[in-house]
């Protein structure tokens, strides 16, 4: 089933900029309503239970977010789920459970900024040395990399499930989760622009690779909630830990620090509970109106398809000029934007800004994202827009 714009969902959010037109679904995703009331409920239950909410916390909130997770990567426990408030705190984590240094990394030239700049100031200071594997040709781009894991050596394997720049997807998860061991090497695979963008089943590799997202995008719950599924029997002792992590089935030395067995073992210390809030509220709302991920994804394709006509049409402006990195074709593990490449991506990005149309921009490459609360009569309004100022 296809999903329909959902705008009453986004009426708190829609009412303060009516005018506006939100074509970065992809970046700083709208609030649902119910975030709003997530927000209210967290404030009140803090106040309400005092010394006492944290059993709330670890007793309601934490294993219904938990939950939501696992259904929606369609994986084995709820139990190898955890949060933190964002997912470089996880990459630490993760890395410091290597003792030997410097790490062996595999990675691309394509990740987020969070593991680019960490993974060049572990270079500096010797901690670790980073192969990095060109996206480009992006057409042979999943056989070089999976031919360089295979080619042993790492310790760690860090790769995108789509790439935050272009937009292209990863896929061959399977194949590197076949050479993640305990002892080495690792597998993390970034899905901050594959977590409820498009439909993601890790039951196959579950028991094998670290899953990093979080709440701020497609989830609709802002900043502050980042989640790790975490493989039972890799990493069991990292060495950046918080106090969080000693509470529960604790394994390890009777005379050393001991740590949770499932996937608390990543814990950190105190955090604010508030996002995981937005997150159920968020979460709820769509069970209840039946709006799955594959459902906001067909109706995101369907937007995004007429503005791809559109552009190749000449219909938006200079931007047939320009080149779609990733065009929508049949592909099931897509973005939920189009990345679009020319020299004046800055300046495009400014004018629609200008226009009160929200974009964003990475360099060369301006996105435009679609979800939930955009419908038919946004996207025309936005070409228009499109064809008067760039």
């Amino acid at each position: 089933m296809t999903a329909t714009s959902r705008k009453d969902l986004f009426s708190r959010a829609l009412s303060l900029d009516p005018d506006r037109l939100h074509f970065a679904a992809h970046s700083h995703h709208l609030w649902p309503d119910a975030s709003f009331d997530g927000q209210i409920r967290a404030w009140v239950e803090a106040n309400t239970f005092a010394d006492r909410k944290w059993d709330l916390v670890f007793g309601d909130v934490v294993p219904e977010a938990q939950a939501h997770v696992a259904k929606e990567l369609n994986l084995p426990s709820p139990d190898t789920v955890v949060f933190a408030s964002n997912t470089h705190d996880f990459l630490l984590r993760i890395v410091s459970g290597f003792e030997r240094k410097p790490v062996r990394i595999l990675s691309t030239d394509g990740e987020f900024h969070a593991f680019r700049r960490q993974a060049e100031r572990w270079e500096e200071a010797g901690e670790a040395v980073v192969t990095r594997i060109p996206l480009n040709p992006v057409e042979t781009f999943d056989d070089r990399f999976i031919a360089a894991a295979r080619g042993g050596g790492f310790d760690l394997i860090v790769i995108s499930q789509i790439f935050f720049k272009t937009g292209q997807g990863f896929g061959a998860v399977e194949d590197l989760a076949a050479l993640a061991r305990p002892e080495g090497p690792w597998v993390i695979v970034d899905g901050y622009h594959g977590f409820m963008a498009t439909p993601t089943d890790l039951s196959a590799v579950a028991d094998k690779i670290f899953y990093v997202t979080g709440g701020y995008k497609y989830a609709m719950a802002g900043e502050g909630a980042g989640i790790l599924h975490a493989p039972d029997g890799f990493c069991p002792r990292p060495v950046a830990t918080g106090w969080f992590a000693e509470f529960g089935n604790l394994m390890g030395p009777p005379d050393g620090v001991q740590y949770r067995g499932d996937a608390g073992r990543f814990w950190g210390a105190t955090f604010d509970a508030t996002p995981l809030y937005r997150f159920n509220g968020a979460r709820r709302i769509l069970d209840e109106n039946g709006l799955t991920t594959a459902a906001i994804a067909d109706h995101a394709r369907g937007l995004m398809r007429r503005f791809q006509d559109a552009v190749a049409a000449g219909e938006a402006g200079r931007l047939d000029r320009a080149e779609i990195l990733n065009p929508v074709t049949d592909e099931t593990n897509r973005a939920r934007f189009l990345a679009i490449r020319h020299a004046d991506a800055q300046a495009w990005r400014a004018r629609l800004l200008e226009a009160n149309v929200v974009t964003d921009v990475r360099d060369d490459t301006i996105r435009f994202g679609f979800g939930l609360y955009q419908d038919e009569a946004d996207l025309e309004r936005m070409i228009a827009t499109c064809a008067r100022v760039l």
